[in-house]
């Protein structure tokens, strides 16, 4: 729904305007602007002084792309403009092409940012004004920032065009604004620390309460990419009350989907400060919204963010939680599909191949969840190979052969060898360069060792001597003091065999 906010004078006129056209009137709204405040976004439509302005759009409804500060109010530039936001652009064409052909050109700007249709600066158009000036800077940021392709994309200019909007913006609240999409681009950077930098600068001045909530909102999305552990408890606590302030004002402003974004940072926060119960409840306010909106993608990802929760839980000795863990995987699987996400749908069946050789179950159907979890095992390693993904293969190889001796024993093949063919694929990839991950895996390898079967009576040299070597490695890469105790645990069973079996 639009909105245009004007005095009472010019009701009539602009009533008698929407009219030409039939059922407009159920799209576009007229408020009088001296009893209610226009809302800061692209669906408000400002008249003032017989012209047409637009209110900054902090709600994100549509590309940050910048119009003219000041239109003539006429029925084809206002009707022009109203059917360009409904995104209908045939009938903005008809309307400005044969009166105002500029305005088209500067309204179709949105219409390819939305597109994803490449943009020349060229193309920009500017006169010699103050704000005209900002403007021209700012909106050669944002072509430069959304519509530039990967190979042509270039980080130093557009951050060279943002900065210079930011100087030469008229007013405080413009010059928010292109720091907001400034700090966009540094989180799109991973530059975390400039992205907070440039907000919290922005936030100390007089800005709207619309444009504050807006940079709040970033900021979090800033912080939340400097967290790392050991975590900083003061960050978390500023992550918490601001994520909190944010949450409220988008639930007053009735901005559903904003807010089951925000509930799901909420999630991931209370998650890593280990308020479980919390987490969840943010997680399934956040899906609640999303479905009710019937936003598909949006909700598969929640049940996504939801599983990735449950499966850290049920990890970490809460085994009520692998059923529903799985079950918020599989509802997830529905979205994130092999043919449309590929790398997700390996991540998932990745989870759910611990989840199923990990979960709870009677002796009998711990056969058939071994069965599922091989499956989910082999969709998550046809998609991370070996070459294309070799940390990504370590990581699953390791945990597959965790799950080989696991499962229950089979009948024509020896599981514990499984799992040594898959230790030996983790550790090909997981040099010495990553010390942690191949001393857990060595670990790994020596346990299973001890149970592969061996021919009766026979000591099997070339296996005692592997298991010696395997436990020493893992003393020399890393200093952990338990893991360094396990490979002596090794050590001193490998010394008892040799002098056994030399007896």
């Amino acid at each position: 729904m639009l909105s245009i906010f004007a005095t009472t004078d010019y009701h009539s006129r602009l009533y008698d305007i929407i009219k030409i056209e039939p059922r407009l009137d159920e799209l576009v709204s007229v408020i009088d602007s001296l009893k209610e405040y226009p809302e800061a976004s692209a669906n408000s439509i400002l008249i003032k002084n017989g012209e047409i302005g637009f209110a900054l759009d902090w709600h994100n409804k549509q590309p940050p792309f910048l119009l003219p500060e000041k239109i003539e109010l006429s029925e084809s530039n206002l009707l022009g403009i109203i059917f360009a936001k409904l995104n209908n652009y045939e009938k903005a064409y008809e309307y400005l092409h044969p009166t105002n052909p500029s305005l088209f050109t500067e309204l179709d700007f949105i219409n390819r940012l939305q597109q994803g249709l490449p943009i020349s600066s060229n193309e920009l158009i500017s006169h010699y004004t103050p704000f005209e000036e900002y403007r021209l800077m700012h909106n050669n940021a944002i072509l430069r920032h959304y519509s530039t392709s990967t190979e042509q994309f270039d980080a130093y200019q557009t951050a060279y065009f943002y900065e210079e909007a930011m100087k030469s913006a008229p007013i405080e609240e413009l010059g928010a604004f292109s720091a907001r999409q400034y700090a966009l681009l540094c989180i799109d950077l991973e530059h975390a620390n400039n992205a907070a930098q440039i907000l919290e600068d922005t936030i100390k001045k007089n800005l709207s309460k619309a444009a504050k909530i807006e940079i709040k909102h970033t900021l979090c999305q800033a912080w939340l990419l400097q967290l790392s552990k050991p975590y900083d408890q003061l960050l978390l606590g500023r992550l918490k009350s601001t994520l909190w302030e944010v949450l409220k004002e988008y639930e007053q402003s009735d901005r559903k989907i904003e807010a089951g974004l925000i509930l799901l940072d909420a999630a991931h926060i209370a998650n890593i400060s280990e308020s479980f119960s919390e987490s969840l409840g943010y997680a399934t306010r956040a899906i609640k919204i999303f479905e009710e909106e019937n936003l598909k993608e949006l909700a598969g990802n929640a049940y996504y963010r939801k599983g990735t929760l449950l499966y850290t839980w049920a990890q970490s000795g809460h085994p009520q939680f692998f059923k529903p863990a799985i079950e918020s995987y599989q509802e997830a699987l529905k979205t994130f599909t092999k043919k449309l996400a590929p790398s997700v749908f390996a991540d998932i069946h990745h989870n759910l191949g611990v989840l199923y050789t990990d979960m709870p179950s009677e002796t009998k159907k711990k056969s058939i969840w071994a069965g599922v979890a091989v499956s989910s095992f082999d969709e998550a390693l046809s998609f991370y190979t070996k070459d294309q993904y070799p940390y990504q293969y370590g990581m699953i190889c390791n945990n597959y052969g965790n799950a080989f001796t696991k499962f229950p024993k089979a009948v024509l093949t020896d599981n514990h060898e499984k799992a040594l063919f898959y230790y030996q694929e983790a550790l090909d990839v997981r040099t010495p360069e990553y010390p942690y991950e191949r001393a857990i895996t060595l670990l790994n390898f020596l346990e299973a060792s001890w149970d592969v079967g061996n021919e009766v009576d026979l000591f099997n040299v070339e296996r005692y001597e592997d298991m010696v070597a395997k436990a020493k490695e893992v003393k020399l890469l890393v200093e952990d003091h338990e893991i360094i105790e396990e490979a002596n645990k090794h050590l001193k069973l490998l010394k008892k065999l040799e002098q056994t079996e030399l007896k």
